[in-house]
């Protein structure tokens, strides 16, 4: 006798998964404004700060500890990311630097 199988039908399977991407997107956004927020502060602490005070040094750095993390990503598309990251930051605590002025 045949058991039929109860694997989900592609569409609902997609809906499952897109839900999961929706919950680790809003963790992710979470996550990324506590880092803005800390990177402000940072900035706000450093002699020369912003875009100029930028350590590429640090962010390769940076990079590479999280390819450990990341190997399918790797350091060069982890680069790209974390350069979009560090520059949304900076320019985020850029205007409330401004702001506040």
């Amino acid at each position: 006798m045949h058991t039929p199988t109860t694997t989900p039908a592609p569409d609902e399977r997609i809906r499952e998964l897109r839900g999961r991407i929706d919950r680790m997107d809003a963790e992710l956004a979470a996550l990324l404004e506590r880092r803005a927020l800390v990177a402000a502060e940072v900035q706000r602490l450093k002699p020369v700060g912003y875009f100029a005070g930028r350590d590429p040094r640090r962010e390769r750095e940076l990079v590479e500890r999280m390819a450990e993390h990341a190997p399918r990503l790797g350091a060069e598309r982890l680069s790209a990311i974390m350069d979009s990251v560090i520059s949304a930051g900076l320019s985020a605590a850029q205007e409330d630097a401004e702001r506040r002025r």
